[in-house]
């Protein structure tokens, strides 16, 4: 037997992204757990596995894919049963583990989760590993300051998948949402997903030049990094907090430590690859639950492909903006 899969291959030093007929795996060994997947998604962490980047996969040919839901068709593991429908982000897979862009996926049984009842695979694929993200921030501003609802947050990087789907859980909490972003084509979408106001990155000039300016935000959720992280500190309310989790603007920060000291504003890191399966299963329920997103969020939302249009979409990702979400149906 076979099945479709994307495959990553090394020529002379550049990379060919194609879809494929590939073997089918070996028996599970103990402790694993094989799935036929029924949905992925696309992330900028495909891209660059796609691309060749060694810091995210180190050898090739490769199926990347950080995503994937669908159902067990054999297991080695006693909490996970034939037929389970389950969940799979995070830890290795996609990296250096074959990823969900294959119709078949063979991993750990620790890194799978049981599907939420009030969720399917097509829902859970259009929030994926952007969508985990964007709940952990959003759980992280809660646990440091209550009730969202009423709040000015702050979300920059919005119109990409984390950003988007942030905007949209924070409208759902009630939050005043102002959504930043220089994609102003964009701002219609994000207006649809809730966002109160719109503005381009330019919100953060009069706070480069200075050490600290008036505060405006209660919060925010980063998921850039680099300069606007360090520009937005400087612009929260006292007490206030900022959930970061991304670095499409840079690793490095600078900041005084007058927003701390003068302020009380609390940086909170957002990790959604090691943390618990615990803490995964429980923002996993929230979206089950009382986050669960409208029909007609998903559709403002959410761009549905097949696995042959995978390859050029894959690439769009490095060279144009790509923006809200994109679900791959196997």
């Amino acid at each position: 037997m076979s099945f479709k899969a994307i495959q990553v291959r090394e020529e002379q030093g550049s990379y060919r992204v194609e879809l494929i007929d590939k073997s089918d795996f070996p028996e599970p060994e103990e402790g694993q757990v094989r799935v036929a997947v029924a949905y992925s998604s696309l992330n900028y962490k495909d891209a660059l596995s796609a691309a060749g980047n060694k810091g995210v996969t180190r050898n090739f040919p490769h199926t990347p894919g950080i995503d994937a839901a669908g159902e067990v068709v054999a297991s080695t593991c006693d909490n996970v049963q034939v037929g389970d429908k389950v969940i799979v982000t995070g830890y290795d897979l996609g990296m250096n583990t074959d990823g969900g862009l294959a119709e078949q996926i063979q991993v750990p049984g620790s890194w799978v989760l049981k599907m939420p009842e009030g969720l399917d695979a097509a829902e859970a694929m259009g929030l994926g590993t952007a969508g985990l993200t964007a709940g952990l921030c959003v759980d992280k501003l809660q646990r440091q300051l209550g009730e969202l609802q009423g709040l000015r947050i702050a979300v920059t990087g919005a119109s990409g998948g984390v950003g988007s789907i942030a905007v949209a859980l924070l409208s759902h909490l009630g939050a005043r949402v102002t959504a930043i972003s220089g994609k102003g084509e964009q701002y219609p979408m994000l207006k649809q997903l809730g966002a109160d106001q719109c503005s381009s990155p330019d919100l953060f000039d009069d706070a480069a030049k200075k050490a600290m300016v008036k505060p405006q935000f209660d919060a925010a959720v980063d998921t850039l990094g680099g300069e606007p992280l360090s520009n937005l500190l400087k612009m929260i309310c006292p007490e206030g907090a900022v959930a970061c989790c991304g670095m499409a603007a840079g690793t490095d920060i600078e900041s005084s430590v007058f927003p701390f000291i003068l302020r009380g504003v609390c940086l909170l890191g957002v990790d959604s690859v090691e943390i618990s399966p615990a803490r995964k299963a429980e923002i996993w329920q929230r979206f089950a639950g009382p986050w669960k997103f409208s029909s007609d969020q998903w559709s403002n939302l959410l761009t549905e492909i097949e696995l042959a249009a995978v390859p050029d979409q894959l690439a769009r990702f490095l060279t144009v903006s790509v923006c809200g979400r994109t679900r791959v149906k196997l």
